[in-house]
Parts: structure tokens; sequence; C-alpha cells
């Protein structure tokens, strides 16, 4: 099934996070770029002081303990958040207003 599972995000190029069991260490933000036989290449960057680092490591399928995808995220800048009753009346699934209910 891990089989499967990375080679749809392979597909998909999405960001994921990878722990790798024989190192015990995480991969945060990379890219699955390419998955032949039970290799799998993550694409990722590192920051350190001022420096950027891009790597690519070429890891064995059985060496991958876990992958995680971030599903959403919600900005810090605009601290205000849309909530359902935001939505124009038309597209609410329970309208506010009463008139809606007596008809």
């Amino acid at each position: 099934m891990l089989h499967r599972k990375i080679y749809q995000l392979c597909q998909d190029g999405r960001e994921v996070c990878i722990f790798l069991r024989d190192q015990q260490r995480w991969i945060e933000s990379g890219r699955i770029v390419d998955f032949e036989g039970d290799i799998v290449t993550i694409r990722y960057e590192t920051e350190e002081e001022d420096e950027i680092s891009s790597w690519e490591e070429m890891v064995r399928l059985e060496s991958i303990g876990a992958v995680t995808k971030k599903l959403a995220s919600v900005s810090k800048i605009n601290t205000e958040i849309l909530v359902s009753d935001d939505c124009p009346e038309a597209e609410q699934i329970y309208p506010k207003s009463s008139e809606h209910n007596q008809e």
C-alpha cells in the first residue's frame, strides 16, 4: 500500500514530510520527484544561518517510516478568518433569516 501511495504522491508533485526510519529524522517540505523500483528520490531545501541549500536524496522504500502532507493552511497575516456566515445567503446551507424556513 505504501508503494501505491508514494507513486501517487510522486505523480501529484505535492509537498510532503517524510520520516526516514534508518536515520531517525524527518525530511520536511520535500517533493517526491521520482519513484523507480524500490528507490524513492526526494528533493528538498534546508536553511542554516543565511544559507539555503537544495538537496536530492535517493532512499529505499523500506527506509520510509511515515509520510505526511499538508491538507490546508491559514495565513498569519490576515487574522480575520472567513466563516460560513460570511458566505452569500444563497450559498448557505442553513440561511440565517427565518423567511426561508417558512417557505
